[in-house]
């Protein structure tokens, strides 16, 4: 110790000192340069030591090994690593993979409400089978070909109350021609006032394809369909039919659907029999010249839920046909050749949730061929209805009942009523093994499976059987409805306004394939996104393709004001069937067409002519549809956001083309106001408006209905 570096207290005062963490840190760094100081040769040396010693394969080359990989790890924690080069967390392409885009933002540059990286939003808000067409029991190109013959086409509306059955009717119609394993497989929908469970969404409604009907069980659109049905004798017709709504709010979608159509399918529920709303669709029929044919719906009901008699019964269904007469015969514009009755061919009797109908002519062919009897099944089907009386010992029919004694019943409850009786009850009561030879005698086939299903799917899998197809229906309709050629010069002079003596009329008279192009628009239907729209229409005269050049006059349209006329290029064609489109290269006079390309001038409804063979002296507008109905609630509405008018605007022109009776307007306040037919017509504007067409936050004012009053006459004066 040197003394000098003290002071007398014993303070060291010396030369400043090295502290002990810088010694540290100068020996470890001799210890590392000074290994490395021999170069990499030393690494590499004992690397090739190693590898010496696994190729001579000694017993320390393990160890040796081990050694050398601890010096390397000695070496690789002791390195100096800058700040920069340290890795705390794993690259995004570590943790996601290779390919994945990685998005880095400051904070707050998004609001927490939005996703950085925004989910792919599919719009769709229809049910369809667009991706491949369904398996028929015909080909598409025979249905296409078919209704190049207008004499073989029938143009059916199907109408009627709110729940009385028109969509399983025409259910009913699909599954007899589709593949539609769901409908098979599912138990009958019971009617809305017994508790029974619902079955899947697919095995009903083929034609409620918006997803509100499928949410609230209740059709709310017209939608059309085509397909090809055969009659008792084995004839193909080609029908296209569309189903309408019940609702009563929703009764422009029936005046629209009247007009495409050349006759009308009534359907009446057999319990509930003629309601408001089918006095009104009467009254409309009547107004368009159409055929009326009659569907009494809902039989099964008499059996399962009022458990009439036969004979009670027969008297039940008698009073529902007498109502409808009698509001047909109220109607001002009424024939007697639309009178209604069985006998007559135009009454057809359905349980459309069991998966039957048939008319006397279909039951009467089933007991000529079963049999053998030698008489024709439309003579049969006469002595069936009415006060007709079979005794079953003389085995005669007779007009008075007193000639038979009691053992005598009437013709309809004996050969129709009683035996749909008597299997109603054998099904219901009755196990497999007293079941299956019963059925089997009636040359019904079960499978083993089938008998272990529920009462109300037996019973439908063996009325199905029982009855077949719905081949009384296509006689119905083929023999009662006229068709496309035959009420072409009806319907051209009640609805055409032009000069009936020029070539367009004569064309329209005579449904012309190869004279003018003349069609009538109707309705618009929106893609399954709702990005575009489809036109609706009847070929009155004339043949349309694909990609042909068109004159789209508007409601406006008067002889020579061009204001309302617009030209358009048809860039697609296609038959129209609900859940799915067939496309077509052209359509002849007498069918129903979707039309696209055509939309853009079209408000409600138009009139298509081509622009070659027409001029314009004889351009004319097929008469705008007319209502028995007004528009006399209205709602205000405005966007949350008010920089999001346009897209609002955008939505309320939309609304306008869907829904025939909306109206859209500004008032003098500068509130945008829409008027509709009532409550649940304005809530399906407003959910089409905010989710399908504008897709933003909208404010809605409450209902407001308008009352006019006015001064009839003097009051009285004392």
């Amino acid at each position: 110790m040197d003394a000098s570096s003290y002071d007398e207290f014993g303070n060291y005062i010396g030369p400043e000192l090295a502290s002990s963490s810088e010694e540290e840190e100068e020996s470890d760094y001799e210890v590392v340069h000074g290994d490395m100081a021999d170069g990499p040769g030393e690494i590499d040396q004992m690397d090739e030591q190693s590898d010496q010693e696994d190729h001579s394969g000694g017993e320390s080359g393990g160890y040796s090994e081990l050694t050398a990989m601890a010096r390397r790890m000695d070496i690789a924690q002791t390195q100096v690593v800058l700040h920069e080069d340290k890795k705390y967390y794993p690259d995004a392409e570590e943790v996601f993979g290779p390919g994945v885009e990685a998005l880095v933002q400051e904070e707050d540059t998004q609001p927490l409400t939005e996703p950085i990286i925004a989910p792919i939003k599919v719009r769709k808000f229809q049910v369809d089978e667009e991706a491949e067409l369904p398996d028929t029991s015909y080909t598409k190109e025979f249905l296409v070909d078919l209704l190049g013959y207008p004499a073989m086409t029938r143009n059916l509306t199907v109408a009627g109350h709110l729940h009385h059955g028109k969509t399983a009717l025409v259910d009913l119609l699909v599954a007899s021609t589709h593949v539609w394993p769901e409908w098979d497989k599912a138990a009958p929908m019971a009617t809305p006032t017994t508790k029974m469970p619902k079955p899947s969404e697919k095995a009903f409604g083929y034609t409620d394809v918006h997803q509100l009907e499928r949410q609230r069980g209740v059709s709310l659109k017209a939608m059309p369909i085509s397909l090809v049905a055969q009659d008792t004798k084995g004839k193909s017709y080609a029908l296209n039919i569309i189903d309408t709504p019940g609702h009563v709010n929703f009764f422009d979608e029936v005046v629209a659907s009247l007009r495409l159509a050349d006759g009308l399918v009534l359907v009446v529920d057999a319990v509930e029999g003629v309601m408001a709303n089918t006095e009104r669709i009467i009254q409309a029929a009547v107004r368009e010249r159409l055929s009326i044919t009659l569907v009494v719906n809902k039989v099964d009901r008499l059996i399962l839920e009022l458990k009439l008699p036969p004979a009670d019964a027969y008297y039940k269904l008698k009073l529902t046909i007498e109502e409808v007469n009698a509001v047909i015969a109220a109607c001002p514009l009424a024939t007697s050749s639309m009178c209604l009755s069985p006998e007559l061919g135009n009454v057809c009797f359905a349980s459309t949730s069991f998966g039957w109908c048939f008319s006397l002519q279909s039951f009467a062919k089933r007991y000529v061929e079963e049999w053998d009897m030698p008489v024709s099944p439309k003579d049969l089907a006469k002595r069936l209805w009415g006060d007709v009386y079979y005794h079953p010992e003389r085995r005669t029919f007779m007009r008075k009942r007193a000639e038979g004694g009691k053992d005598a019943k009437r013709s309809f409850v004996h050969f129709i009523l009683e035996p749909v009786y008597k299997l109603f009850a054998l099904v219901t009561s009755e196990d497999e093994p007293n079941l299956r030879p019963a059925l089997e005698a009636l040359g019904i086939h079960l499978r083993k499976t089938d008998y272990v299903m529920d009462v109300r799917s037996l019973l439908r899998r063996v009325l199905c059987q029982f009855f077949g197809p719905p081949t009384g229906f296509v006689d119905m309709c083929s023999a009662h409805v006229k068709s496309p050629l035959d009420s072409a010069a009806i319907k051209t002079e009640h609805l055409f306004t032009g000069n009936m003596d020029s070539e367009v009329a004569q064309a329209m008279r005579s449904c012309s394939a190869d004279g003018p192009l003349v069609i009538s628009v109707v309705k618009q239907y929106p893609s399954s996104d709702a990005s575009q729209f489809f036109a609706l229409g009847r070929i009155f005269s004339g043949t349309v393709t694909a990609d042909q050049a068109v004159r789209v006059l508007g409601e406006n349209y008067t002889p020579g004001d061009d204001e309302d006329m617009a030209l358009a290029t048809v860039s697609g064609a296609w038959l129209y069937c609900s859940r799915y489109k067939i496309p077509v290269s052209g359509l002849s006079a007498g069918s129903w067409i979707l039309l696209g390309g055509v939309d853009g001038s079209i408000s409600k409804t138009a009139t298509i002519f081509d622009t070659t063979t027409v001029s314009e002296d004889d351009l004319a507008i097929i008469r705008p549809l007319q209502f028995s109905a007004e528009s006399v609630m209205k709602i205000a509405v405005e966007p949350v956001v008010p920089t999001e008018l346009p897209k609002m605007l955008s939505g309320l022109r939309k609304i306008g083309k869907t829904y025939p009776l909306a109206q859209t307007r500004v008032e003098e306040s500068g509130e945008h106001v829409i008027l509709g037919t009532g409550e649940l017509y304005l809530d399906c504007i407003m959910h089409d408006l905010r989710c399908m067409y504008s897709e933003i936050e909208i404010k809605v004012a409450d209902p407001v209905v308008s009352f006019r009053e006015t001064v009839a006459e003097t009051s009285a004066l004392k």
